[in-house]
């Protein structure tokens, strides 16, 4: 029952789109990961995604419309909805999702990451 210092795990992180897992909690995992540029297209079936920017700011791209995300701000992107977060700059995001969650949801590519590294 430590604390988690975010910042600290942060600064760990090198890779961009590289979701490190932090702490588990009923089923659901605590990710921390750096956004920079375009991710891909992708929607996951069964499970709904929260993201909380803790740096920066990240853009949420929807096939209708792109909503804009900032630091302390909480997008929720409800299952089996399409979407693709876009960075211009750096952006440190907190995720909380199902353990059961892949980044690239039902899409398989070299993003892919079945094994999360653990802060």
């Amino acid at each position: 029952m430590d604390r988690i210092d975010i910042a600290e795990k942060m600064s760990k992180i090198h890779e961009h789109w590289m979701p490190h897992l932090v702490g588990e909690l009923n089923g659901q995992q605590v990710k921390l990961a750096k956004f920079k540029g375009e991710f891909i297209w992708h929607s996951h079936a069964d499970e709904d995604e929260l993201f909380l920017v803790v740096d920066g700011s990240f853009r949420m791209e929807f096939r209708d419309r792109s909503v804009e995300v900032g630091p302390g701000q909480i997008l929720i992107v409800p299952r089996g909805v399409e979407h693709r977060p876009v960075a211009d700059s750096e952006a440190h995001v907190l995720l909380f999702e199902p353990a059961s969650t892949v980044n690239t949801g039902e899409v398989r590519n070299e993003r892919t990451v079945e094994t999360l590294p653990r802060l």
